[in-house]
């Protein structure tokens, strides 16, 4: 069985497209996936499958919250090893300090023109950015909230991203090595 990890974007944001937890797991147990984990409300599951076919079951998850839900979230699939390697390359200090400063923005493929000098422009004095491969880093220390860089990630690098905070990253990696 192979360990995925699984982040959905955009449920349980701002009182839309609410999605409980418990809810999820029976939706991915249904379609075939096993020792179903969640982690907070928003969207992180790891879980084991006997599938390689990761783009074809994200669509499959997606149909399967479409039709039980009404709404289909953007979901991004990444192996153990996809997660490891952001979490070995991430460029910016990982202190307790940054559990909630730090985001990585997990890409679903490499951006092939990324617009870095808009974001490096509209960037504060403090924030801190680097992009390697599929993964975009964001070191925001005055909150991701008052960050404008943060919402122009997606379209500066021209490809969908979903983003976790340090906190969340080390705890999916910790479940799904567990």
């Amino acid at each position: 069985m192979n360990t995925i990890i699984a982040l959905l974007r955009g449920i349980n944001v701002g009182g839309r497209n609410k999605l409980p937890m418990r809810n999820l797991k029976t939706i991915l147990a249904e379609i075939g996936l096993v020792n179903v984990q969640t982690y907070i409300q928003s969207g992180n599951v790891v879980c084991q499958i006997n599938r390689t076919d990761l783009p074809a079951l994200a669509e499959e998850i997606g149909v399967a919250i479409g039709e039980n839900h009404g709404f289909v979230p953007r979901i991004l699939l990444l192996t153990v090893a996809d997660l490891e390697t952001a979490v070995a390359y991430n460029p910016f200090p990982t202190t307790d300090e940054q559990y909630k400063t730090l985001h990585f923005y997990f890409l679903e493929s490499a951006p092939t023109s990324p617009d870095l000098a808009k974001l490096e422009s509209i960037k504060s004095e403090s924030e801190q950015f680097k992009l390697l491969d599929k993964t975009f880093y964001l070191y925001a220390p005055e909150g991701i909230g008052r960050s404008k860089l943060a919402t122009k990630v997606e379209r500066a690098l021209g490809v969908a991203a979903t983003a976790r905070n340090w906190r969340t990253v080390s705890k999916l990696l910790e479940i799904a090595t567990a």
